[in-house]
């Protein structure tokens, strides 16, 4: 399973941004907009599940109903973890989560894909060793979203 994920994390590293490969304007927000997404994203943010040995960036979404217990497994680039869940919450807004989560831990963007509904992101701190994450959201067929949540804490 380690094998899968990482083959995949791989390709989907390779993948470019899709604003800039689907030639997509990114739309500007007004102040009031971003306001209120800010205070939306700060009551998000408070209700995240920490899993247990994961790093503060891999929380698990709020209101998630997690399939199992997360993978645990130690590696070259530190403790890292696999967990999957579903949630009501669209594919866009669990990436712009992770995304946001990421940022703040000090991870920086190197992937992001979009595929039909489904959402795709990754970050990773510098270095070979660092920490990283990676995201993959897509629809369900009961209306959940259902989410791969993939991390690494860093050697």
């Amino acid at each position: 399973m380690a094998i899968g994920v990482l083959a995949f994390s791989i390709g989907l590293a390779a993948c470019d941004s899709p604003a800039a490969s689907q030639g997509e304007a990114a739309a500007i927000p007004s102040v009031e907009a971003g306001a209120e997404a800010a205070a939306a994203d700060s009551a998000v943010e408070a209700s995240a599940a920490v899993i247990h040995g994961a790093p503060t960036f891999a929380a698990l979404y709020p209101g998630a109903q997690a399939d199992g217990a997360p993978i645990a497994a130690t590696g070259p680039s530190g403790p890292g973890g696999l967990i999957t869940f579903s949630t009501d919450a669209d594919p866009e807004a669990v990436v712009a989560f992770y995304r946001q989560r990421a940022e703040k831990a000090g991870l920086a963007s190197i992937m992001a894909m979009n595929q039909g509904e489904a959402r795709a992101y990754g970050a990773a701190a510098s270095g070979d060793r660092g920490a990283s994450l990676q995201v993959v959201a897509s629809p369900g067929e009961d209306g959940l979203t259902s989410v791969q949540l993939s991390w690494s804490a860093g050697a």
